[in-house]
């Protein structure tokens, strides 16, 4: 079984050989234009672009809680756009993370992530703008990565 690396760094540049993808949390409601996506967006305009038609066709598709979309950005990398928190807001009913469907998308993403042979990386997925805690993710990827043999690499940003 593999265990998570931690790294410090950016993890939209992510270390290593091999095919990666690029892991993120994202809401239920379209928007886009906060948190770690901006980061991916500077880099790439594919995932943004194809998580908004996602969501805009969303009556003849999958999206929703749990769902994942892997986007490839390059020969090598795909980024996977995984819902995984309520709207934007922390309101009546806490904060907009869902532990329940990011350990959803998870179980998807390691299926893709085993057929394409590829490691997995990330920021602290569901614990910045939707305000979940690491002490309920970390187990999540654990189970449904890690214990596939998916090597996960987390990046905690400087500054």
């Amino acid at each position: 079984m593999s265990e998570i690396t931690y790294v410090r760094g950016d993890a939209t540049t992510p270390s290593g050989k091999g095919v990666k993808v690029i892991a993120h949390v994202c809401n239920d409601i379209g928007g886009w234009g906060k948190g770690f996506v901006l980061a991916v967006s500077r880099r790439w305009p594919e995932p943004e672009t194809a998580y908004r038609a996602w969501h805009r066709d969303r009556a003849r598709n999958d999206f929703g809680l749990g769902a994942v979309q892997l986007v490839r950005v390059d020969r090598y990398l795909w980024v996977a756009n995984m819902i995984g928190q309520r709207g934007i807001r922390t309101g009546s009913k806490g904060v907009p993370v869902r532990y329940e469907a990011i350990g959803t998308a998870l179980g998807t993403l390691a299926d893709r992530a085993v057929e394409l042979g590829a490691s997995v990386h990330m920021p602290r997925i569901g614990c910045g703008l939707a305000g979940g805690k690491w002490s309920r993710v970390e187990p999540l990827i654990s189970d449904r990565l890690t214990t596939r043999g998916v090597a996960v690499t987390v990046y905690d940003h400087d500054g």
